[in-house]
């Protein structure tokens, strides 16, 4: 595949038609039997809170916080219900002298009806009805009849149904006719794809995919011709992804792309959740995944199948569409997709990977490659000698002089001959640039020559960290003499797709360094993009001993670079102390999944902060009242029950709490679960929800 070539449209169709896979419809009214993408595409969509999933999303009514339970509702309006009518019944018996007092009111000719029969008979029902509506109005409101018509009668038979028959409410404007290309004068244009949708060969893919296409054409008359030409000629399968994939092998999760989200799970039906979130589906969408997501939980708890593994998933269908650019990074094996789903995949170690990766990420400048470099081979646990910057002034210095008399930046065996400060290296780099006339190189050559040797130098530090990466396992690998297919992350202006594999088995802190090294490369890339359409996204299956204080200023400017990053850990252990809370701090996203400790808790409930709630204090002490013979009937039940009888006083009072406490993380977060804070690019945040990952 031709990296640089996945920019614009191409032309030919796929061999194979892929088939239309919109999500799966949520259980409400169904369309007319159609297609699938038509159901889809009229499915309404609504979401009043970060993280919902819109896809068939109702939302809930407004909160009742007085709402009265309906065991106590029923039982009093049952209650007020004998009562009126032992109250009609003494009426109506003439025991209370409710009629007699009336009678005694008005004239004597009304109750007679001035000798008519009938006359009297209409005076004597108006009275009694009178009286009875009467009881029922009074009775009515201390029993609440009409709160329990309107709970058990009236809301059940309104209800909406979902007959197998019955259609969903369309929009004004049907999506799957195309209207903006109408609107627009292309008739034909919208016709041909309508007619793929009705036919079933445009699947939500090419739907999305196309719409972009169609956005970015209308600005240039000579791409909007290539458009509607490519249209008239493949149809559905125009404009397609340079790999010719229109969709993806399988998929694992369920998909929105018109909304851009991949549902994660479902929020629970508790009291704990908040009201607007409960029961609904939980999503993630570029806008959460712009303020970068952490995710921390124990091995087995889900967070590659459950959550990185639907997010790079998601990424890869919207890189099909033109609109991301994904780098999956785990270890050789991981759960990240199968091959076939990506355009790049790295295997390195393994000597038949078809691509290689640069070590520099593919810039040319020797100060920010050397930045990157010092970055990565600083894992931020080797003490305050390791500062970042004395490494990265060693590293420029050899990797300036280096590229100015090669042409080139040199590969990991030069750079740790470099680095141990080994004589005949030096010597050779100095007499080319000595020839070529870079003197002002030279002086930098030789101001490292000068620190070489010294105590407590950095380059020899240095140095044992490149030699992780100068062994037999990745010969071939990190070439910079263009011999193998090298892929560099500044690159991601692309819609591509790409699986980075790490030899983690026997070269595990090789594959840490390589993590930072990707991370770094990430961050410069992404935030150095000139065109920023494209949402970028890193996705670390195992981000432990990755972070540092680089790494957290890099996701914090991530956000404003229409990118973002998914860091997966293991526990907060594998973050330096001082960088843990600057971490959580960093990414806008957070979820802590079941069995993590009370020490990674607590960090977590001191990110969630706290919250006002109602707290009841219930005060029993002995009931000494009455006379002697409450007392003695108290003493009996005492006797016999051995209980003292008591009185009770219930005290309430507004106190802050926090949201989660690091104890609830530990202790009641249930297997499968995970308690999930969101924050949108825009600055929407969601309080912790408590997830049904497994929903």
């Amino acid at each position: 595949m031709d990296i640089d070539g996945t920019h614009g449209y191409r032309e030919t169709a796929p061999a194979v038609p892929s088939v239309p896979r919109p999500a799966t419809p949520p259980p409400m009214p169904q369309a007319p039997p159609t297609n699938p993408v038509e159901t889809w595409l009229r499915t309404p969509r609504h979401a009043d809170a970060p993280g919902i999933y819109a896809y068939g999303h109702v939302p809930r009514p407004p909160e009742e916080p007085e709402r009265v339970a309906n065991r106590k509702l029923v039982g009093g309006a049952i209650w007020s219900a004998l009562c009126a009518a032992l109250l009609w019944s003494l009426i109506w018996n003439g025991y209370l002298p409710v009629v007699s007092v009336v009678l005694w009111v008005v004239p004597d000719s009304w109750p007679s009806g001035g000798g008519n029969r009938y006359l009297a008979g209409l005076f004597s029902i108006a009275l009694f009805g009178a009286i009875g509506l009467a009881i029922v109005w009074i009775f009515g409101r201390l029993g609440r009849w009409g709160e329990v018509l309107r709970r058990f009668v009236l809301t059940p038979l309104t209800r909406p149904r979902a007959p197998q028959t019955a259609a969903v409410p369309a929009p004004e404007v049907d999506p799957a006719g195309w209207p903006e290309l109408r609107e627009a004068g292309q008739p034909a244009v919208a016709e041909r794809l309508a007619a793929e949708t009705r036919e079933g060969r445009l699947n939500d893919v090419d739907y999305v995919r196309l719409h972009r296409a169609w956005r970015s054409a209308r600005a240039d008359s000579a791409r909007l011709n290539a458009y509607t030409d490519a249209v008239l000629r493949h149809g559905a399968a125009a404009c397609a992804h340079p790999s010719g994939a229109r969709d993806l092998p399988a998929r694992a999760a369920r998909h929105d792309l018109l909304t851009a989200q991949v549902r994660i799970g479902t929020a629970v039906d508790a009291e704990r959740n908040p009201y607007r979130y409960r029961g609904v589906g939980v999503a993630l969408d570029p806008a959460l995944l712009g303020t970068s997501l952490l995710v921390v939980g124990p091995p087995g708890s889900g967070k590659t199948h459950r959550v990185a593994r639907p997010v790079v998933e998601s990424l890869c269908l919207q890189a099909l569409a033109g609109t991301a650019a994904v780098v999956a990074v785990g270890a050789a094996g991981s759960d990240l997709g199968p091959a076939d789903a990506f355009d790049v995949v790295i295997a390195i170690g393994d000597p038949a990977s078809a691509y290689d990766l640069d070590l520099y990420g593919g810039t040319t400048d020797p100060d920010e490659a050397a930045g990157i470099l010092a970055a990565a081979l600083l894992d931020g646990f080797e003490g305050p000698e390791a500062d970042p910057r004395r490494a990265a002034t060693a590293l420029g210095q050899l990797l300036g002089p280096y590229r100015a008399a090669h042409r080139r930046f040199p590969s990991v065996p030069e750079l740790r001959e470099l680095l141990d400060g080994n004589a005949a290296a030096l010597a050779g780099l100095r007499e080319v640039l000595d020839e070529s006339g870079e003197h002002a190189w030279v002086r930098e050559l030789a101001a490292r020559e000068r620190q070489s040797g010294r105590p407590g130098d950095i380059g020899a530090l240095l140095a044992d960290r490149v030699a992780l990466l100068d062994r037999p396992a990745f010969a071939g690998f990190f070439d910079v003499t263009g011999r193998t297919r090298p892929f560099a992350l500044n690159s991601l202006e692309h819609p591509l797709r790409v699986r980075v594999d790490l030899p983690e088995r026997g070269h595990a802190e090789a594959s840490r360094m390589l993590t930072r090294l990707l991370l770094a490369q990430f961050t410069a890339a992404a935030t150095a993009r000139t065109d920023r359409s494209l949402f970028a996204c890193l996705v670390l299956d195992d981000a432990a001993h990755t972070v540092t204080t680089e790494a957290v200023r890099g996701l914090q400017r991530l956000r404003s670079a229409h990118a973002g990053a998914v860091l997966a850990l293991r526990g907060l252990d594998d973050v330096p102390e001082a960088l843990r809370s600057a971490l959580l701090g960093a990414a806008g996203c957070k979820v802590a999944l079941s069995g993590l400790n009370t020490w990674d808790g607590k960090r977590f409930a001191e990110a969630w902060g706290t919250t006002w709630v109602e707290e009841s204090d219930v005060t029993r002490t002995p009931d000494f009242s009455g006379g002697i013979i409450k007392r003695t009937l108290r003493g009996v039940r005492r006797l016999f029950t051995g209980e003292a009888a008591t009185t009770e006083s219930v005290t309430v009072r507004r106190v802050e709490r926090e949201r989660w406490s690091a104890s609830d993380l530990a202790n009641h977060v249930p297997p499968g679960h995970a308690v999930a804070s969101l924050t949108s690019v825009g600055g929407d945040s969601s309080p912790p929800v408590l997830v049904d990952l497994w929903g």
